[in-house]
């Protein structure tokens, strides 16, 4: 059976170099060990984030006892079963959040942390499910509480927590405004469904949503950009505003005021999936199969993908990322 004995070997990325100029090539590692409450998946696509891209500079590491290799997420056919796993079985084809392993031929997940893969979805569309459609239920329906009637900010919206956030919150019936930095990407934002997109590189945010929602502020903000958006979230955030940050494309520090903080009751909020424990993200996947899955299977939210490459072109994969110019996701193909 794969993965009965640490000793056999698959193919995997290495990191080859790490820091400024990191390096990813094609190699070998140890077969992932099937381990109790666990399933082995015969890996067939992982989608490529940017918590990849900080892991391979050296910004990111997998929490103790995940694999070092990339990857957040994957999606392919379960080969074997540990003796405790009742609700899987070998033949099932699903896609997973994992803490790690995605980019390789095999990987050991937790069942509770698999999703099947939705009818009619390719393993490339089913890939690039999970690290964007746990985050986004996460944060902005969990921790965020938005609610139908609601007014949503996303920044980022052409990214793929951007396209997932905006079909998701549309679907629940909350008014959707995002910022993006280009034309196409605002177009692509209203085909999915914004309400209101605001160009940043030529629209102050903070003023254009006090216009669009007569003075009052978005409920929610869901941000990945943080430094000098930190104190602009205050000032367009509602009274009782939920504000979440999720990333730092601008960087971890900030200098604000916080009076608004205090004057409108707002809560600010930040969280990472990676090192939640197992029975966490499980309850995610549940609350996900209950009320977003059946969403896909009606067509009303569907993976935007950017580009797909084999896995041997991880490297060109995380350029793309670098790059910034992509809708949606990136995804491996493997095999």
């Amino acid at each position: 059976m794969p993965g009965s004995t640490a000793s056999a070997k698959m193919q995997a990325i290495v990191i080859d170099k790490t820091g400024e100029t990191p390096v990813l090539i094609m190699g070998e590692a140890d077969m992932p060990v099937l381990t109790d409450g666990c399933v082995l998946i015969r890996i067939k696509a992982a989608g490529v984030n940017r918590p990849d891209l900080m892991q391979v500079a050296g910004m990111y590491p997998p929490p103790p006892g995940a694999s070092d290799i990339p990857g957040l997420e994957l999606a392919g056919e379960i080969v074997a079963c540990a003796p405790d796993v009742t609700d899987s079985q070998v033949g099932d084809k699903v896609c997973a959040l994992v803490t790690g392993g995605g980019y390789a031929q095999y990987a050991v997940v937790p069942a509770g942390q698999c999703l099947p893969v939705p009818d009619g979805f390719s393993m490339v569309e089913a890939a690039s499910l999970p690290e964007t459609f746990f985050t986004v239920w996460h944060n902005l329906f969990e921790k965020g509480r938005l609610q139908a009637g609601e007014t949503v900010l996303i920044h980022g919206g052409s990214s793929g927590i951007g396209t997932t956030a905006i079909q998701m919150a549309k679907a629940f019936g909350a008014h959707v405004i995002t910022t993006v930095g280009t034309d196409e990407k605002a177009r692509a934002c209203r085909d999915l469904g914004a309400d209101a997109v605001i160009h940043y590189r030529t629209e102050d945010f903070v003023a254009r949503v006090m216009d669009l929602t007569d003075g009052k502020g978005a409920n929610v903000i869901l941000d990945m950009v943080a430094g000098d958006y930190v104190g602009r979230n205050f000032k367009c955030a509602a009274f009782e505003g939920r504000i979440l940050i999720i990333a730092f494309l601008n960087g971890p520090k900030a200098e604000t005021n916080f009076t608004p903080l205090l004057l409108k009751r707002l809560t600010l909020m930040g969280s990472t999936l990676r090192a939640q424990p197992v029975a966490r993200k499980s309850e995610i996947a549940i609350s996900l199969k209950q009320h977003v899955w059946p969403l896909i299977a009606q067509g009303k939210i569907k993976p935007v993908i950017y580009q797909t490459l084999p896995l041997s072109k991880a490297q060109k994969a995380h350029e793309i990322l670098r790059d910034g110019h992509h809708i949606g996701k990136v995804v491996l193909e493997n095999g």
